[in-house]
């Protein structure tokens, strides 16, 4: 050894404020070096006696100190020192990304030398933290932890997002598709530069609707002509390309979790072990001059998890009731350099996202410092090596279940598939009777036309309230080949009107009634069942309209459920309204099965003006109801035989923004050496 670096994280260690205790004494010190090489193992390639390197922080510094005149360390946290870099740059240009004193003097001459250009690049692109999410604001939930390891530990962080949010709603403006991404990147760039992040990496990903499957997003994001690999291998690229010890992504976990943020997680959990692998990719080694990358620490962020709150919440040695692996917190009440808590750096940031209703939280976050929570992270991997815990099997796994498990098999990680299905109540049913005359469509209730019992619906998600603000029925009817159903809601403040003709959509912005069903009742995921938005009052007194979303098909009624009408009646003074919908049978991706048809109905509740929701209601109510046919509700016909025809492939909306049309995307990309969307990097 020649040179070491001295950075934060190891002046912590050696004080026993690091996030890892010495495991024994005598202790290793030091993570970054530079020097020559004087033997390499027998499967090492690309490294020979004399080799002037420089040591990366990739392993714990229990492992491998480098505070010595030689040093064992791997292969893997090597990398060849330029050429005109002296042992001191080499072992200072290292530390976290950062560009230090030491390194400027070479950098800042012009770059007659493509490797002094090269090892500028990895400057900038290096992150002691990688975070890796499906969707710009899934990492503001973490902002303050972010913040903080770089306020104390002095760990940058980088982020990576898969798509660019295209399929969500806006609540600032009309944009959709592309437009909408490229809206919600450049939030995105906003609200993580308060956490001190600069990088923000893109892959260029559709982003379609709301979906709980993780197989249906991996088959749109790797979409022929592409490989089913696609999307893991731009990860992988990233991690070797940013060298972070830390790779932080979202819960793999399928109950309740959007189809994106799980197979996000599963991709990163899968990248943190390929990157590592020199036979992964390995045209990222011979043709990209990567190297094989391993990152120490794995996490997921933990959202659901509740544990206590104030400044203890951070000293809390916690489990995951589920997993049983641990789970670490972070005190949102620490003071940032500002003189704000990290919770309201992380609110500041969070109201950047206009477009998701979040500007419409408040200025200030009001909770005492004391009470203030954590943001809580399960530990996946320690030193590059899966933290091992109870494995709890179990039988009669539903498909989406079932294929959970086997992923978690295949990784290594089989016990977060422990209580992956929860156990579920019993859904509601209900009989449908056929009717001799077509009930009018008329927002009413004609004499003789829905003889069924009235379906309650309770409440699912978002704010609980008073029958008076929120509250609704439902009835059924069947004519011939068609379903007829009534639902009369009582609320006491009316939402958004939304425009009848060019906004007739993403109907959750607003009072709405959504209609779900399920023909053959055995669908894993919506893209082979019908879904149906009602909007009840629109703009200039346009009356109803309805568009179908997140299902087999998307867009307006009228050209995606031909024959379907729908009518509402709206009270004045207003107190609620009932909507009234007519859904042939030949409007569905399949033939009805009287006896398996399942269903359900919601009613969403905004009270704002800013299209926002505030609650929502459900016949079934369990788990994300508008999204999970496993829980809707059982409807009978009696009486109905069916007309047999195959079920329609489902289409589903591909337009992504490209980095190519992102002057941020463009710009960073010549920053630091990572092409757009994190393709290929070849060399002539």
């Amino acid at each position: 050894m020649d040179a070491i670096g001295l950075n934060r994280a190891e002046v912590l260690f050696r004080s026993g404020r690091y996030t890892e205790a010495a495991r024994q004494f005598p202790a290793r010190l030091g993570t970054e070096a530079a020097g020559v090489v004087e033997a390499a193992g027998r499967r090492v390639t690309g490294f020979a006696p004399g080799h002037p390197v420089s040591v990366l922080p990739a392993f714990s510094t229990n492992d491998h100190g480098v505070y010595a005149e030689r040093a064992l360390v791997p292969a893997a946290a090597v990398v060849p020192r330029p050429d005109g870099l002296d042992a001191v740059g080499g072992a200072a240009y290292v530390a976290s990304g950062l560009r230090t004193e030491a390194f400027r003097p070479v950098v800042d001459r012009p770059f007659r030398l493509p490797e002094i250009a090269d090892a500028h690049r990895y400057l900038e692109a290096g992150a002691g933290v990688l975070f890796i999410g499906a969707h710009p604001d899934d990492e503001f939930p973490s902002l303050a932890a972010f913040g903080q390891w770089r306020q104390r530990r002095g760990l940058t962080t980088g982020v990576a997002t898969v798509t660019r949010g295209e399929g969500g709603g806006n609540a600032g403006g009309p944009q959709e598709g592309a437009a909408l991404g490229l809206i919600r990147e450049r939030e995105e760039r906003t609200a993580v530069g308060f956490a001190g992040i600069r990088n923000v990496y893109h892959l260029d990903k559709p982003d379609f609707w709301y979906t709980l499957s993780a197989p249906l997003t991996a088959r749109v994001w790797n979409r022929r002509p592409q490989p089913p690999t696609d999307t893991l291998e731009r990860l992988v690229r990233l991690i070797r390309a940013t060298t972070p010890r830390t790779v932080v992504t979202m819960e793999p976990r399928p109950f309740n979790q959007h189809g994106a943020h799980q197979e996000s997680a599963r991709l990163a959990i899968e990248a943190f072990r390929l990157a590592a692998d020199p036979t992964a990719f390995p045209g990222q080694l011979t043709r990209e001059r990567y190297r094989p990358w391993q990152a120490s620490e794995l996490r997921t962020q933990s959202w659901g998890f509740t544990g206590p709150v104030g400044p203890r919440c951070a000293r809390t040695r916690a489990t995951d009731p589920h997993t049983g692996l641990p789970v670490e917190g972070f005190w949102t009440g620490v003071r940032s350099p500002t003189g704000q808590t990290w919770a309201q750096v992380e609110r500041n940031a969070a109201r950047t996202y206009v477009t998701q209703g979040f500007g419409s939280l408040p200025r200030k976050v009001t909770t005492p410092r004391r009470r203030l929570p954590c943001e809580w992270f399960t530990v996946l991997s320690r030193n590059g090596n899966p933290v091992p815990a109870p494995v709890r099997d179990r039988s009669r796994l539903r498909p989406l279940y079932a294929e959970f498990r086997a992923w978690a098999r295949r990784t290594g990680l089989p016990w977060l598939a422990n209580d992956a299905q929860p156990a579920s109540p019993a859904s509601p049913s209900a009989k449908v009777p056929a009717v001799e005359r077509a009930p009018v469509v008329d927002g009413r209730a004609g004499p003789g036309e829905y003889p069924g019992p009235a379906l309650t619906l309770r409440h699912w998600e978002g704010k609980r309230c008073a029958p008076a603000d929120c509250s609704a029925t439902a009835r059924i009817s069947r004519h011939a080949s068609a379903l007829y159903v009534l639902v009369q809601v009582r609320d006491d403040l009316m939402g958004a009107a939304l425009d009848a003709k060019g906004d007739c959509k993403r109907h959750w912005r607003t009072d709405s009634v959504e209609i779900d069903l399920d023909p053959r009742g055995a669908s894993d995921d919506t893209s082979t069942t019908f879904k149906a938005g009602i909007l009840p009052f629109t703009a200039r007194g346009a009356g109803a309209c309805a568009g179908r979303d997140g299902d087999n098909r998307q867009g307006p009624a009228a050209t995606t459920a031909p024959g379907m009408r729908v009518a509402s009646v709206v009270t004045r003074p207003y107190t609620g309204y009932t909507v009234e919908a007519k859904i042939p049978f030949a409007a569905l991706p399949a033939a009805v099965d009287p006896d398996r048809l399942t269903a359900n109905i919601l009613v969403y509740d905004s009270d704002t003006r800013d299209r926002t929701g505030k609650s929502r209601l459900a016949w079934s109510p369990f788990g994300s109801a508008q999204a999970d046919p496993y829980g809707w509700g059982a409807v009978r016909l009696p009486g109905h035989t069916p007309v047999v025809r195959p079920v329609s492939p489902p289409r589903i909306p591909l337009e992504a923004a490209r980095s190519q049309d992102s002057p941020a995307a463009r710009a960073q990309a010549r920053r630091t050496g990572v092409p757009p969307a994190v393709g290929p990097r070849y060399r002539h």
